[in-house]
């Protein structure tokens, strides 16, 4: 599954890339997150708990930034394991772009994302799974926004 969004941000460019890497904000802005840890310059491994249709798991997993030209973009890879539910794996590719916003300085933030799930999850339907990334993303754009807007 593939998903585009668009949204503008009303902050300069740099600070929404600082709040892009952040742990604490992303933990803040993932649904079901109950942490996210900063392993590395570029690394982090987090425990979130979700539900897909009727298949509730909690997930490990990891989140690889790469491709990093800062502030401007970078790719974020993500892999979890939910035990006998299954397992997903996905990028979103992050572009942030100037842009004037409400006659600010503020930020265009583009994002694709690409998920793909295996075991349960797979057999429960790509239908309700791409329903539950769109939410997600959503979800997870909503919050970043009231952050950064705050």
């Amino acid at each position: 599954m593939e998903l585009f969004e668009e949204l503008e941000i009303a902050l300069a460019r740099e600070e929404v890339w600082a709040m892009l890497v952040d742990a604490e904000i992303l933990s803040q802005c993932i649904t079901g997150c109950e942490t996210v840890e900063r392993i590395s310059e570029t690394e982090y491994t987090l425990l979130l708990g979700t539900s897909i249709g009727p298949v509730r798991a909690r997930f490990t997993g990891t989140i690889e930034l790469t491709d990093l030209n800062p502030p401007e973009s970078y790719t974020m890879l993500g892999s979890g394991k939910g035990g006998v539910v299954g397992f997903a794996k996905g990028s979103a590719k992050i572009r942030l772009q100037d842009r004037t916003v409400a006659g600010k300085t503020g930020t265009l933030l583009s994002c694709t994302l690409a998920v793909s799930v295996g075991g349960k999850l797979a057999q429960i339907g790509s239908r309700l799974v791409d329903v539950a990334a769109r939410k997600l993303t959503t979800d997870f754009l909503s919050r970043f926004v009231a952050l950064a807007e705050k």
